[in-house]
């Protein structure tokens, strides 16, 4: 039998973004597997790994111009002389010339003994490297990067930040192997909406980004545009992408809550009076405004989110406490959680003063109750007969259980994530959620972080509320400033000396609790000096708090766990050690401590001497502007908003390309984008398409 015709190869697929890194020439199972460590898995991921940098190689150097030592040159010319030695151990050099016709400049490289095989005198190539003097005052080319002449080395070339295995020319081949896939790439945004927002197509932007023109084009008036304002509605386009798919995670979520049924508490002028009767002193207008917002909010069969913010001493305890009022009179449960057990003591204090008359005391539950204290307390909320609880995070542990949980109140809310939030509502059957910070949050930070909550704020302080007079001073004041704290104690004031660490440590020159100690003994004699933090047991942290409370202690050193739950209204001085250790906004919570009462405050920032110009700036903001919601903008602006549903105040975002201090206006349009396609139910659509493109953006924000 005959064979029949030969068939035809069949050709190649085109690559598309899809694809497996391996189907790249030179990425096999081991180097893919260490790229999917680094977090790149498909083409996709290498096309979306950007460049940090651009060098400009678009203008040849003459060898016999005048070259700079220092100075980055690309030449082109033929090799001469090439020669590779090893004078010592572990030590290879290949050296020579590169002849470009008009003059010759020695070059070098150091521990690549392959380039002296591959390299020969016939071929052209391109070198692209620095200046330096060697021996006897010689210029030279050192360990330039190489392409063939006929490669095209005229051009601007992007320098990639390292991923994983691979970095430097390896990284750039790579990634300019994947180029071709962008050809395949469908763009999860609709035409009409790039059309709207004047976006390019996702393909053309990272083909731009990655292969940026040389030659800048000219205005009408024929000016050169810049590369950066070239590349920036590219850059726009990403950012925009990574911004919409927060805004429909967040979208989402807020859908989800609005499907649920709450338990409606009437909100009549009656209850309202009653609970206004619990507060021993007259609401500001600011708090009238935002009790109303609330008691509308909870008289619906929909579950409330509701964010409430305020500036230190802005009076939210207050509010919160009528929230709670309104619902326990109606019969339900309600839960106070915060971030530390300081902080739940304080407000169980506070609680008693206002609910504990009206018949509602509080329950206190933390991780550190005796056994017996915590069965007692998990038993009473079970069975209703507990019908306030404050605690920390052992308010939503698995096994505690809620006979009729209506409310839940989460007080500093940047300290827990959006899974921990949700945890502790659903121990109820969707109940009402209010969720407080003292720490004031940026517009933009407040509509994709908190963005399905409604948004209240108090932005009025109560009367008598004094502005807390704040310095900056070198770290050589300590003596005087220590001098004026003893002063302060003499006459009848009380003072915080706030450290960053307990302990000094060999690698942070900075000022520490326990070294600290007998400073400022010595330059306070005769003062009764307390220490409070992290690690002193809760019995000792009761004692040294009520100490300072009862004017026992006078001078209370402490890290940051004073930031909230230690309210002392005698307390006139807050000094901060190594505040330039400290943000923006943790420093002007630790000025809230003080002022509370009638008599003048001071708040001393202590700054070692060699700080940068930024850090000094950054705490000269602090000592002109007391508005906490514009020292919230400077230190989003200055260090980044965070991880926006982790426990960290600041830090990254978990954005690749967006800035919540720079797209402002992105920030309002993908959120006004994303309620437009839920209204047309077109949210999960276009949400997927997103997480295809973007997995990473906002991570967590749905959960």
């Amino acid at each position: 039998m005959s064979p029949g015709p030969a068939s035809e190869p069949r050709p190649e697929r085109p690559l598309a973004p899809d694809d497996p890194l391996t189907r790249i020439a030179g990425i096999g199972p081991k180097t893919a597997a260490l790229l999917a460590e680094a977090g790149a898995l498909r083409v996709l991921d290498l096309l979306l790994h950007l460049p940090r940098r651009y060098e400009d190689r678009s203008r040849l150097s003459c060898l016999d111009g005048d070259l700079e030592p220092g100075s980055w040159v690309l030449v082109r010319g033929r090799l001469r002389g090439l020669r590779t030695r090893r004078p010592r151990r572990r030590l290879t050099i290949v050296d020579g010339a590169v002849d470009d016709g008009r003059g010759e400049l020695a070059v070098v490289w150091f521990n690549q003994p392959w380039l002296g095989r591959r390299l020969s005198d016939e071929r052209e190539f391109y070198l692209y490297g620095q200046l330096r003097l060697g021996a006897r005052q010689r210029l030279q080319l050192v360990n330039p990067e190489l392409e063939e002449a006929g490669d095209g080395g005229e051009r601007l070339v992007p320098v990639y930040p390292r991923l994983g295995p691979y970095g430097g020319r390896r990284l750039r081949r790579a990634i300019e192997a994947c180029l071709p896939a962008l050809d395949r790439c469908e763009d999860p945004i609709a035409p009409e909406l790039r059309d709207r927002f004047g976006l390019p197509g996702l393909g053309p932007a990272l083909r731009r980004l990655h292969e940026p023109e040389a030659e800048p084009p000219a205005t009408a008036e024929g000016t050169a545009i810049g590369l950066e304002e070239r590349l920036a509605p590219c850059r726009r386009r990403l950012a925009f992408d990574e911004l919409l798919a927060l805004s429909c995670a967040v979208a989402a979520r807020r859908g989800r809550r609005r499907q649920g049924a709450a338990p409606a508490v009437a909100s009549d002028a009656a209850r309202r009076a009653l609970a206004r009767e619990l507060l021993p002193f007259r609401l500001t207008a600011a708090q009238q405004r935002v009790t109303a917002e609330i008691a509308a909010d909870l008289g619906r069969s929909t579950p409330m989110g509701r964010l409430l913010q305020g500036d230190v001493g802005s009076g939210k305890t207050a509010v919160a406490a009528l929230a709670l009022a309104m619902v326990l009179e109606a019969g339900l449960q309600a839960a106070v959680m915060v971030p530390t057990e300081l902080l739940a003591e304080q407000h169980a204090r506070t609680l008693e003063r206002y609910l504990g008359p009206a018949g509602w005391p509080p329950c206190l539950l933390t991780a550190s109750q005796p056994a017996a204290a915590r069965r007692e307390a998990r038993r009473g909320i079970a069975d209703g007969s507990q019908r306030l609880v404050v605690g920390t995070h052992a308010l939503f542990q698995e096994g505690l259980s809620y006979a009729a949980l209506g409310l839940v109140v989460i007080d500093e809310q940047h300290r827990f994530g959006v899974v921990q939030r949700s945890a502790l509502a659903a121990k109820g059957r969707d109940p009402h959620v209010l969720v407080m910070t003292a720490t004031p949050i940026p517009r933009s930070l407040a509509l994709t972080v908190y963005g399905d909550l409604e948004l209240s704020v108090i932005d009025e302080l109560p009367p008598g509320r004094r502005e807390v007079r704040t310095v900056v001073r070198p770290e050589s004041a300590r003596p005087k400033v220590l001098e004026f704290v003893a002063a302060e104690v003499a006459k009848g004031g009380r003072a915080y000396v706030v450290y960053p660490f307990i302990e000094a440590a060999e690698e942070l020159p900075v000022a520490s609790l326990l070294e600290h100690e007998a400073v400022v003994r010595r330059h306070c004699p005769g003062v009764g000096v307390g220490l409070l933090h992290g690690r002193l047991s809760r019995q000792r942290r009761d004692q040294v708090t009520a100490a300072f409370r009862a004017g026992e202690l006078q001078v209370l050193l402490a890290t940051t766990v004073v930031e909230v739950g230690v309210d002392v209204p005698e307390a006139t001085v807050m000094v901060v050690e190594s505040a330039q250790r400290f943000g923006l906004s943790q420093l002007h919570q630790l000025r809230g401590r003080v002022g509370r009462g009638e008599r003048p405050a001071w708040c001393v920032l202590l700054a070692d001497e060699g700080i940068g110009d930024a850090a000094r700036t950054r705490l000269e903001i602090l000592g002109r502007c007391h508005d906490g919601f514009t020292i919230a903008e400077e230190d989003l602006a200055m260090r980044g908003p965070g991880e926006l549903t982790g426990v960290r105040q600041w830090g990254p975002a978990g954005f690749r390309f967006a800035s919540l201090a720079r797209d402002h206006a992105l920030v309002e349009a993908t959120r006004s984008v994303a309620a437009e396609l839920a209204a047309r139910g077109e949210l999960g659509a276009v949400q997927a398409r997103l997480a295809h493109f973007h997995p990473g953006a906002g991570p967590g924000i749905g959960s």
